[in-house]
Parts: C-alpha cells; structure tokens; sequence
C-alpha cells in the first residue's frame, strides 16, 4: 500500500531572527509571489490539529495515516483516528474517492482543541477549502502591513464560528492554495507583534 507525507508548508515571507524569535519579514520568498498575485488563491484557516490522512481503495477505507505513521484503522479498533472518522460520518458526511486524501483531526488531547469539541473529528482539507475560505482576502491590497494588521485585529477563526455561533476568535493562521502552485502558510505567532508562546520549531 503506497502513501506519502503531507509537504511541509512554508511561508511565503522570509523569515529571520529578530530579538530571539523567528519571525516575518515584508521580503517575499522566491517561487511564492502566487500568493498574492493569483486571483485564484484560496486563503483557507488553518486548524490548530493533527495532519491525519485517509487512504481509499476500491471506495473502501484502507489506512488511516498520522504523517508517515500508519494509524490503527480497523473499525472494531477504540482509538481518536479511527473515532474522528466515524464522527466526520456520523455528522451527515461521506469519505472521499479512492485514494489519499489530507485532513486535520481536532478534538480532546489534540493540540490545544481549539474548536472545543467533546470528541474527536477528522476534517478534510477539500472541506476546509469550501466552508472555511476567507473571501475578503482579494478584497484590499496585499501588502505585508495589510496582512500584519489583519492577523493582528481583523482575522477570526471560521470554523470556531460553526462550531460556536455566539462567539469569536483569532484562528492559528491561514493556509494559501493554489491548486498549481501548491501551498504556502501564515501563522499568527510568525509576526513580531505576538508575545505569546510561539510554535516549536524554526521550521514549522
């Protein structure tokens, strides 16, 4: 059974360190000027989760992966992958076609359970793509101070919102799609301004 890891996201600023952190600068990163010239860029929120994948063959569920681990995926197993698949189900959804197919599992013991669920829930980035775009992102001009000041003031998680209607929130950040040129992403702990704990990790 063939898979593979979900790429690692990069930014589509460059990075340096300035008074210990690693932050943005207003620089573009060679190879990623798409994310703020190309109409069709999707500005997707990303989840504060895990990166699980489920690998379909035959319209049957064959795998469940956690990055290049093999998660346990029998549907008689009691684990928190197999459950956030049964419960993307269990809410009037179907699994994809055959093949792998990226998703964010969210929920207790995962991350900081951002989206305050009582259970495990795997959610696929084809449904993040459709119900969680920020619309407004090719309404004003992208520039780093427009984008700086919209993480900062602005930006509010969509998907917190589906799940907590009477309440808002700042998501961790947003990833940028193309569906040719790829992937980029920006967190909200990448700008100088943050002063909170920030993410393990140069490269993350």
């Amino acid at each position: 059974m063939e898979f593979h890891d979900m790429p690692k996201i990069q930014s589509p600023f460059r990075r340096e360190m300035r008074n210990g952190a690693y932050v943005v600068t207003p620089m573009i990163e060679p190879g990623f000027e798409w994310v703020f010239n190309d109409s069709d860029v999707l500005a997707i929120e990303k989840v504060d989760g895990t990166n699980v994948s489920v690998v379909m063959e035959k319209g049957r569920l064959a795998a469940l992966t956690n990055r290049k681990n093999l998660c346990p995926s029998d549907t008689l197993d009691v684990n928190r992958f197999i459950q956030g698949v049964r419960h993307w189900l269990e809410r009037g959804n179907t699994l994809p076609a055959d093949g792998q197919h990226f998703g964010e599992l969210m929920g207790p013991h995962v991350q900081t359970n951002f989206l305050e669920l009582d259970r495990p829930l795997w959610i696929p980035f084809d449904y993040l793509k459709e119900k969680a775009s920020y619309r407004s992102y090719h309404k004003y001009p992208k520039t780093f101070e427009n984008i700086s000041a919209w993480f900062k003031e602005g930006l509010f998680s969509l998907m917190f919102q589906r799940f907590h209607e009477s309440e808002k929130r700042p998501p961790e950040g947003i990833v940028f799609w193309h569906p040719t040129h790829g992937w980029a992403k920006l967190r909200r702990d990448m700008f100088d301004w943050w002063d909170g704990p920030r993410h393990p990790g140069e490269g993350e």
